[in-house]
């Protein structure tokens, strides 16, 4: 009832309702985002309190890292089932419910279920796959600016929230901080279920930008079966495209959320950088995330997107092997966040564009959904393999400049891509994406 009357309310004055759906998903991301980002701070408390090693609490962010990945072309088949609105809600209770219960935790068993199964079923459910739902059933125009500020949302939350929840551990423990992201999470719930709708028809609408009912008509829930997200995978595999597209976004979780966000605070303090600076700097990424991203999507509609992912992955490769230079100083760090932070998660538009050109929009956003896959999968990596180097060489270093490595690798690999667009041969589903 009250999404139908701010539907009603901002139609009187020339407003489409899909703008509110956006900022709701826009929250929503946001918050699950900071949810995932905010282990990062808790890597040396966990460390003193309970006497846990640095490898055994990044095996359960690892395996967080993993699931939050995996989730995504499942997400995209249960919401074209079940609808948008009840799988939110759903993810956003499940993720609630598990660092709630954290609070409690006492052996390491319940991180690896809390923090690493729950927490990362819960957020996967509603990662980037969510966002171009959303934009693709909302929007006929601007949806290119709907999935890039969509997708900077996921990356930029993950940054943001941290100084304020490194000032609140610092002062009153992480349990404190812990229950404030809880309490955000309370909220974007209450807000999606008044306010996030399934598609524009439920609300007598159409999508921003069409002016006439569309002929197409919508998934039929029978159509979406546990096996559609494997039997897209199937047809995608056989293509090299696929598999360059797989492993380069492997790297890119390699050299960010799972390297970055999880291990960055953890390296300063080992430099002498205290936590709240460290987030400060990790904040500062995420705000110059937001602006380069969305500038990302902007530059990927005008230009070879294989010449863009080049030069994202070269100048991430080189930002990471500059590292050590900046000394572990906030003012020498001032110059990598700001570098860095432009470049984050600038992949993404560059990435979706060319599944879209290879695959078709049919079969897009499930095979995004695999391609993020592998994005989670090289977080996952990074997030056990940096917390092992440390637990068995006393230094993140090594780790960095591997990653490092692999974004030139990267650079190289994507222009084996073949260029123009070319769609692949259709898949013979019986569902529409």
């Amino acid at each position: 009832m009250i999404a139908a009357r701010v539907s009603r309310a901002l139609a009187l004055r020339g407003v489409h309702f899909g703008w509110v759906v956006a900022a709701t998903t826009f929250f929503t991301m946001l918050v699950t985002a900071g949810a995932v980002g905010a282990p990062g701070l808790f890597l040396v408390p966990w460390e003193r309190e309970y006497g846990w090693a640095r490898s055994q609490v990044s095996f359960a962010l690892a395996l967080r890292f993993l699931l939050y990945g995996c989730m995504g072309p499942f997400a995209a088949a249960l919401m074209n089932r079940y609808g948008v609105r009840r799988i939110v809600i759903c993810a956003l209770v499940l993720v609630t419910a598990g660092l709630l219960t954290s609070l409690a935790m006492h052996a390491l068993w319940q991180l690896v279920l809390l923090w690493g199964i729950v927490v990362g079923v819960g957020t996967g459910l509603t990662a980037m796959v969510l966002g171009a739902t959303i934009a693709t059933r909302w929007f006929s125009r601007r949806r290119g600016l709907v999935i890039g500020m969509l997708s900077a949302s996921t990356a930029t939350g993950q940054l943001v929230f941290l100084p304020l929840l490194a000032r609140l551990t610092q002062q009153h423990g992480w349990r404190y901080a812990l229950s404030g992201v809880c309490a955000m999470l309370i909220a974007a719930t209450l807000i999606a279920l008044l306010l996030l709708r399934d598609r524009p028809r439920d609300l007598g609408l159409e999508p921003y930008g069409e002016t006439a009912r569309s002929p197409t008509a919508a998934t039929a829930p029978g159509s979406v079966t546990a096996s559609t997200p494997f039997a897209v995978l199937r047809e995608a595999a056989r293509t090299r495209v696929f598999w360059v597209l797989f492993g380069t976004f492997f790297i890119c979780g390699a050299s960010t959320n799972g390297l970055v966000q999880t291990h960055f605070i953890a390296l300063c303090g080992d430099y002498g950088l205290a936590p709240v600076a460290a987030a400060g700097v990790l904040a500062m990424m995420g705000v110059f995330d937001f602006g380069g991203t969305i500038f990302s999507g902007w530059l990927s509609d005008r230009f070879d997107n294989r010449c863009l992912l080049a030069w994202y992955y070269g100048l991430r490769g080189l930002s990471l092997l500059c590292l050590p230079l900046a000394h572990f100083t906030f003012s020498g760090l001032t110059p990598f966040a700001m570098f860095y932070g432009l470049d984050w998660i600038a992949t993404v538009p560059p990435t979706v564009r060319l599944t879209a050109d290879r695959f078709g929009p049919e079969r897009a956003n499930i095979v995004f959904g695999w391609v993020f896959a592998g994005h989670q999968m090289g977080a996952a990596a990074a997030a056990y393999g940096a917390g092992l180097t440390r637990t068995l060489s006393g230094s993140y270093l090594p780790a960095f400049m591997v990653s490092g490595l692999l974004c030139i690798v990267a650079t190289i690999v994507v222009f084996t891509l073949p260029r123009g667009r070319q769609p692949a041969r259709p898949a013979r589903l019986q569902t529409q994406w």
